[in-house]
């Protein structure tokens, strides 16, 4: 469109030199083959954009009525009133300009995050705590489209991935895997775990396994001085009634995972998978003392020096000098200092440290 208007402006520019007689021929000249069309009733194709804004423009520069051929008088007018409105709806754009795309974002963020915030709350969190200053109002005319809820409100409540990030840190999960030794003998290994740092708080292995083993595997796991208020286990008969009832006497309330779902203590589902993946998958137990030094060596590592990537990535009891600091340039080891390596399990994993090189 805007090459054809640069055209034409060149074009009016060359017969502003022309003289008087030319222009008239070659008016009358353009007049007979329009003349033509019409006598034969060929209709003429739909004009596009920049010929309607040219003969806008020309239009205000003589008596256009009388030279109108392929469009009625009606038309040109609705073109001109439609040009209007578009000028001054561009002229006068309504409104404060819009808040930068990063301010944006970050409302719907902190939207998202929070469910109990409302606008206000979010306006007066970005001036007093950021030092951006925005009104209730302009933070509404950005919120985020919501969800449909049940009663068409908004949930009042916090989200269940918060609230077990809240609480995890008093929950226990404990579940029993089997581990089968050289001479095909069936051993069981009792896993408990903190859910909020993911450490192992305990473990024990047994070929016969019962409700008074595990009471006592318990009450080794849980000090006097704890702070665990939750402890899911499934519903496998060892845990009996009794069992729960000591338990709960200790401060700690029982929650049982419903009946064939594993996912409900998916926590310690998992870290029976990283078990078996990263240790029995590849070692044969000859005896159960043997699997019980297996475990406890690989629980070491485990708790002290395994990165988790659900801890941010983390680990769960960091040893001295863990996690190390990031290092000036990002891809470059820090000078005078030299990789060491330690094996675990026999070397089935490793375990890598800085180590200061001597003078």
């Amino acid at each position: 469109m805007l090459g054809n208007l640069i055209l034409d402006g060149m074009r009016f520019a060359q017969t502003a030199v022309r003289s008087r007689a030319v222009l008239s021929a070659e008016i009358l000249f353009l007049r007979k083959q329009l003349a033509f069309y019409q006598e034969h009733g060929i209709k003429p194709r739909r004009l596009t954009d920049s010929v309607r804004v040219i003969l806008l423009v020309l239009s205000h520069l003589f008596n256009w009525k009388g030279a109108l051929v392929i469009v009625r008088p009606e038309t040109l007018i609705r073109w001109h009133r439609q040009g209007f409105r578009l000028f001054w709806r561009w002229k006068c754009r309504a409104g404060r300009p819009r808040l930068p795309q990063d301010i944006r974002q970050l409302i719907a963020r902190m939207a998202g995050e929070n469910p109990t915030w409302g606008q206000a709350r979010i306006a007066a969190e970005l001036a007093l705590k950021l030092g951006i200053w925005v009104s209730p109002r302009t933070v509404r005319a950005y919120w985020p489209p919501e969800p449909e809820q049940r009663g068409g409100r908004r949930t009042s409540s916090q989200h269940w991935k918060s609230f077990v990030r809240n609480h995890a840190r008093s929950i226990l999960a404990c579940d029993f895997l089997v581990a089968v030794t050289v001479g095909f003998r069936t051993l069981y290994v009792l896993l408990m775990m903190e859910v909020g740092s993911r450490r192992i708080v305990h473990f024990n292995v047994t070929a016969h396994p019962s409700a008074e083993w595990t009471l006592q595997q318990f009450r080794e796991a849980v000090p006097g001085d704890h702070m665990y208020r939750f402890v899911i286990h499934d519903r496998d008969a060892i845990y009996s009634a009794v069992l729960d009832q000591a338990v709960e006497a200790m401060g700690v309330r029982v929650l049982k995972t419903p009946a064939q779902a594993p996912q409900a203590n998916a926590f310690c589902e998992r870290l029976i998978g990283t078990l078996r993946r990263e240790c029995l998958d590849f070692l044969i137990p000859l005896n159960e003392r043997h699997l019980r030094g297996l475990l406890r060596e690989w629980v070491a590592h485990y708790n002290g020096r395994r990165p988790h990537f659900s801890l941010g990535p983390g680990i769960p009891e960091p040893s001295a000098g863990l996690p190390v600091l990031p290092q000036p340039t990002r891809h470059c080891l820090p000078e005078g200092n030299q990789i060491r390596a330690t094996a675990v399990l026999g070397g089935l994993h490793h375990e890598y440290y800085l180590e200061r090189i001597a003078a």
